[in-house]
């Protein structure tokens, strides 16, 4: 009885979704370069994020072991520190230009979908008239 009634509903609901699914158009090229582009800059942003966590670990580790060096007075250890500090510091600044980067693509891939938006606006009401 209840596999029944879930089959039934679920036919049911597909019927319901098939005429809005019939009545979509296809999406222009510009929405679909705009969607790319969009994703592309989200894939980015997110690579970025992970290089600047990494980034952050390693600047913390070198403040660390450039503490410990001071500490116990080992020249080594603290210059081997203060170098991994600012490798990590400079990987932060390239992870931040790369996330600038990547938040322009996603603003640039907007700009294309709407513009393939307005397109497709333009043609159905050039249509009607």
């Amino acid at each position: 009885m209840t596999r029944q009634l879930v089959r039934t509903s679920l036919v049911l609901g597909a019927l319901a979704l098939a005429p809005a699914l019939a009545n979509a158009k296809e999406p222009t090229n510009a929405e679909v370069d705009g969607n790319h582009l969009e994703r592309q800059g989200n894939a980015e942003e997110k690579a970025a994020d992970a290089d600047k966590a990494r980034a952050a670990r390693r600047e913390k580790k070198g403040k660390a072991m450039k503490a410990e060096g001071k500490e116990r007075n080992d020249q080594n250890e603290a210059a081997e520190g203060a170098r991994l500090e600012k490798k990590g510091k400079a990987k932060m600044k390239a992870g931040e230009a790369r996330e600038d980067a990547a938040e322009t693509m996603k603003k640039s891939g907007n700009k294309a979908e709407s513009a393939g938006v307005n397109e497709k606006k333009a043609e159905e009401k050039a249509a009607t008239r």
